[in-house]
């Protein structure tokens, strides 16, 4: 494997992040194992798109973009990565933000629970080891506490944190969910996505991760969106009584 191919891509979906794009993308690629990046830019106003352009004459083999008009929410977002990404060929397809809520240096390992100790699905996990939360005020992080646990009660999911939006896929989970059959579009998306791997039998494991809260730029998160996830979580589980979902091959 030559320095510029990969195995793996991680994909960042962007909104006015300015201020942490190019840091971001750099951590990423200062890591010893090859990573590629996808950026899904949905039409941001601040100027972030053009700090990747710039970027990628650097990174020409390893930083690719979409860019998409308007705000067309998250689901949406990895939705056309993961399809833009199967396309490409990669056999492990990550979800990150471009906050550093996630910490770049746990890419390898969430790749690790994947390729090495044959995970399917990987996630890191703020709840699987007490509440590995840092900077984030005492009711958000009740808020996404009991939410987890919430979600966890309703749907069955075997998983502590069910909201968590740092996961490594295994290419054929990607190829066996039905990607235009993902319904919702905002917070509740990422217990779709781990509600529907699970149901088609794959492999779900947790890393112990620690997740920062944003120090730049502005948090997404709303009432409406948390709504969404409560109710849509309850929509969720009830049609998953009347739907047949694809079973994972055993081949590895």
């Amino acid at each position: 494997m030559n320095m510029q191919t990969s195995d793996s891509i991680v994909i960042i979906p962007t909104y006015n992040e300015r201020e942490n794009i190019e840091n971001i993308i750099r951590a990423v690629f200062a890591l010893e194992k090859v990573f590629h990046i996808l950026i899904i830019e949905d039409g941001s106003p601040d100027g972030t798109a053009s700090i990747v352009k710039t970027l990628q004459q650097e990174f020409p083999e390893r930083l690719f973009m979409i860019e998409r008009t308007g705000k067309l929410g998250l689901g949406t977002a990895y939705i056309a990565g993961f399809k833009w990404s199967l396309e490409h060929h990669y056999d492990y397809i990550f979800e990150m933000d471009a906050d550093f809520s996630h910490n770049p240096a746990d890419l390898p390992r969430l790749y690790k629970a994947c390729a090495e100790d044959g995970a399917d699905v990987s996630i890191g996990s703020r709840y699987v080891s007490g509440v590995n939360v840092v900077n984030w005020p005492m009711g958000r992080v009740l808020m996404s506490y009991f939410a987890s646990k919430y979600v966890r009660l309703i749907t069955g999911l075997p998983i502590h944190d069910t909201t968590a939006g740092f996961k490594c896929y295994r290419r054929r989970v990607l190829e066996t969910i039905d990607l235009d059959g993902i319904r919702f579009k905002g917070y509740a998306f990422q217990i779709e996505m781990k509600f529907t791997a699970y149901k088609c039998g794959f492999k779900i494991v947790e890393v112990p991760v620690i997740f920062i809260n944003r120090e730049l730029g502005t948090s997404k998160m709303n009432s409406s969106i948390f709504g969404e996830a409560v109710f849509g979580v309850i929509k969720l589980k009830m049609n998953s009584w009347f739907h047949k979902y694809p079973k994972a091959a055993n081949n590895n």
